[in-house]
């Protein structure tokens, strides 16, 4: 009786054992991320203007990268996959937190709509303004006399009083300071104005500095009034594909016609087209959702360039790349700007 009860103990804990370690092994959260194609999804169902509906065959796309932080199982799987890839938490977030991650990947999205939003109605002759509100905050250095009174998300709207329209002249107005000078700033933070004033140091460039990196806020107001819903997608890559999708809303034109296009790229309030991560494993989302045209942001290439580039590649090089492996059938159109685009699908029906 006493050994019987020896190994059932024996058995329970070994058994114990080994759905631990079968939980640990599909639940246990790693110090990683897991990249791979994330979905190609039909902007139609994103964006909505009144008296403007899109009721033309075909689609527009916006593609995107799923992230997913690693389990030994999703880390084993990526490491033979091909279309995924495994990156460093910092790599990913910056070193932020995840809520400070999402609330900048955010303000990306947002950002990119508004710029989309400019940019078609200008395209289309319609009305539609640009209020620059500041300098929006998207990471503050540990080491810069603002660090415990300003936040990512904070809008600086004045220094000593100035308010410039355009980042760089706020950056050209405080670069001319000496540092260590006691500097002023007005900031916004959940609609309401502070200031702080703090000692301006020292950059890597040996010029003074506040200790941020920052980008542009601007807002948009249009009419017809467009809404824009892009769900939990966040990140700045979706402006020129939004922008199309805007354009063709507003106008009527029929720009895809029926064809299921999809692509990627930053757009600015030129309609300039910029570089994004992650494009290679945005074609596989494309190929999966039917694409046959992918637009992709082009640069011209250079050593120096490519020193920097993600896989040694420009966007357009890598989605090229990847298109011929995995998406013979598709084609991958290079774009400098908004007004590329909108010429090739004019041109190709």
């Amino acid at each position: 009786m006493r050994n019987w009860i020896r190994w059932s103990w024996r058995e329970l804990v070994l058994t114990a054992v080994i759905v631990a370690a079968i939980l640990a092994f599909f639940f246990l959260p790693l110090p990683k991320y897991i990249e791979g194609p994330g979905e190609a999804n039909d902007l139609k169902t994103f964006v909505t203007i009144k008296d403007h509906p899109d009721k033309d065959k075909g689609k527009f796309m916006i593609t995107s990268v799923a992230l997913s932080q690693a389990r030994p199982a999703t880390y084993l799987y990526a490491k033979f996959n091909s279309y995924d890839s495994i990156e460093s938490v910092d790599s990913v977030t910056g070193g932020e937190s995840n809520a400070t991650y999402d609330r900048v990947q955010d303000f990306y999205m947002q950002s990119a709509i508004n710029e989309a939003i400019y940019t078609a109605y200008r395209a289309a002759n319609k009305p539609v303004k640009r209020q620059y509100l500041g300098i929006y905050v998207l990471s503050v250095d540990a080491k810069s006399p603002f660090a415990k009174k300003l936040k990512v998300g904070d809008t600086v709207t004045k220094v000593d009083g100035h308010h410039f329209n355009a980042m760089t002249g706020y950056q050209r107005y405080i670069q001319k300071q000496r540092v260590g000078k006691m500097t002023t700033i007005t900031y916004q933070r959940n609609g309401h104005d502070h200031k702080a004033t703090a000692k301006l140091m020292r950059l890597p460039t040996k010029k003074a500095g506040i200790g941020i990196i920052l980008t542009d806020n601007v807002k948009v107001t249009a009419k017809p009034k467009v809404k824009v819903d892009p769900g939990e997608i966040g990140g700045p890559s979706g402006g020129l594909m939004f922008s199309l999708q805007i354009y063709n809303q507003v106008t009527g034109k029929n720009l895809r016609h029926g064809q299921k296009i999809a692509g990627t790229g930053t757009v600015d309030g030129d309609g300039n087209v910029g570089e994004i991560g992650g494009i290679d494993k945005k074609i596989i989302a494309a190929k999966r959702a039917g694409a046959t045209v992918f637009f992709a942001p082009y640069v011209k290439p250079s050593k120096l360039l490519l020193k920097y580039e993600e896989h040694h590649m420009t966007n357009y090089q890598l989605a090229k790349a990847t298109a011929k492996k995995y998406a013979p059938n598709m084609k991958v159109v290079p774009v400098k700007t908004f007004n590329d685009a909108v010429k090739y699908l004019e041109t190709h029906k």
